[in-house]
């Protein structure tokens, strides 16, 4: 697969991302809430750094265990398209609109797993997958998906995101500091 650069993708224009969740019959959450002493989104430039998001729907994890012994690989893959979710709504709590959003640029997935398993990128797919029904070819990213002996809450994944924004002004939005800051 060739490298995409964004700068060259013709689709790098304004998404209408909520229509498209709507087509895809994906309504957002509210933003997960911190487990631990960080910020859900941290904008720097035109760079949205999204810390971990794990499988919680109001508040609780969905699933814990380890794949493949109490989780199977495949329910392991929906729960990570639920983290990229969730990492959407903290984006979107973040910096006010998802249609700011230019890109994908890096998914970090990180699989709660036994030693023997090996099929970590197929179940941070999930995530990958979700990205590219949204954004097309801008959904397009630089990856790990790496394996882990436990993760926070006992959830069997996680997910962080970089995202590219774009100008708030673009969009109306003249709010001074909306997502320059960590929220």
């Amino acid at each position: 697969m060739p490298t995409v650069h964004a700068k060259e993708n013709p689709e790098n224009l304004p998404h209408h991302v909520e229509n498209r969740l709507q087509e895809l019959g994906i309504k957002l959450p509210e933003a997960p809430k911190p487990v631990a002493s960080y910020v859900p989104v941290r904008v720097v430039g035109n760079l949205a750094f999204v810390s971990g998001q794990i499988p919680v729907v109001g508040g609780k994890p969905v699933e814990t265990g380890i794949v493949p012994t109490d989780v199977s690989s495949e329910r392991a893959k929906e729960l990570a398209r639920l983290c990229a979710i969730n990492a959407l709504a903290a984006v979107k709590a973040g910096v006010g609109s998802l249609d700011r959003i230019r890109g994908v640029i890096r998914l970090g997935g990180f699989v709660a797993a036994t030693p023997e398993f090996t099929g970590h990128p197929g179940v941070i797919n999930g995530a990958s997958d979700l990205m590219l029904e949204i954004f097309g070819e801008s959904g397009r990213h630089a990856r790990a998906a790496v394996g882990a002996s436990s993760l926070p809450l006992g959830v069997p994944v996680e997910v962080e995101f970089v995202f590219e924004i774009g100008d708030d002004e673009a969009l109306g939005n003249r709010d001074e500091g909306l997502g320059r800051r960590g929220i």
